[in-house]
């Protein structure tokens, strides 16, 4: 399996831009024959609550069909940050397109609190499949919830696929918790970070990768756009920097 993650610098609460921007890098990962590629938290608008509940929508968005359809020709799974709404409120979501399936949503189940005024909490967790791996999202802040990472293990999962929006020393910190998960858990640990402006703070990048000890195998700079590609069996890495 090839799976992948994406670093990229949204534009600030504009759908339409960075899913065409969505579109150009899985145009990249797909020509490397990735199986799977997942983007920063909130990817498609950026991680700006205050805008969250005018830019909510859900997984069957017609703005989304496009991400459907590259999934079901060119077989890649894609996963994309998106605010999506529930019954009661809304949700830092992921939202996974497979190929010839229907739509699946991760929804962050351990919220911050600064971020407890514009969301709410998810309420389970969801795994994607691909042959012998199974794989856990996990969204920001959830990669300091041990429960999280605890709760992946005991379901078996051997992926363990992040994606945040955060600071220089956000990532940095995440670094160094998401290596003891990897060597822990014995999982394959995967970081999609953004870089830029991003609500109050400016998002640092350090998009990474670590095996199943623990040890770091890839990592993007701090300041661009760029792709991760870990092939699970041959262990080879592929980096692409985007700027």
């Amino acid at each position: 399996m090839k799976i992948s993650v994406a670093q990229t610098k949204p534009v600030k609460g504009d759908i339409g831009s960075n899913i065409d921007h969505h579109k150009k890098i899985i145009e990249l990962a797909v020509s490397y024959e990735a199986d799977m590629i997942v983007f920063p938290e909130l990817s498609i608008t950026g991680y700006e609550p205050e805008l969250a509940k005018d830019l909510a929508t859900d997984k069957d968005d017609k703005r989304f069909d496009d991400f459907q359809k590259i999934s079901d020709n060119k077989h890649i799974t894609i996963g994309v940050g998106m605010p999506t709404n529930s019954g009661t409120g809304i949700h830092i979501s992921m939202i996974f397109f497979k190929p010839n399936k229907p739509r699946q949503v991760y929804s962050k189940q351990y919220l911050h609190s600064d971020e407890e005024p514009y969301f709410i909490n998810g309420d389970r967790q969801v795994f994607l499949t691909n042959g012998s791996h199974k794989i856990a999202p996990a969204i920001c802040y959830e990669l300091s919830i041990p429960e999280h990472s605890e709760n992946a293990f005991n379901n078996e999962a051997n992926i363990y696929m992040v994606s945040v929006a955060k600071t220089k020393s956000g990532v940095e910190k995440a670094i160094e918790t998401l290596s003891a998960i990897a060597k822990k858990y014995s999982m394959t640990v995967l970081l999609s970070n953004s870089i830029g402006a991003s609500d109050n703070f400016i998002a640092a990048g350090k998009s990474s990768i670590w095996n199943n000890k623990g040890s770091l195998l890839a990592q993007l700079d701090d300041a661009n756009e760029g792709l991760l590609i870990f092939d699970t069996e041959s262990h080879e890495i592929i980096a692409k920097n985007l700027s």
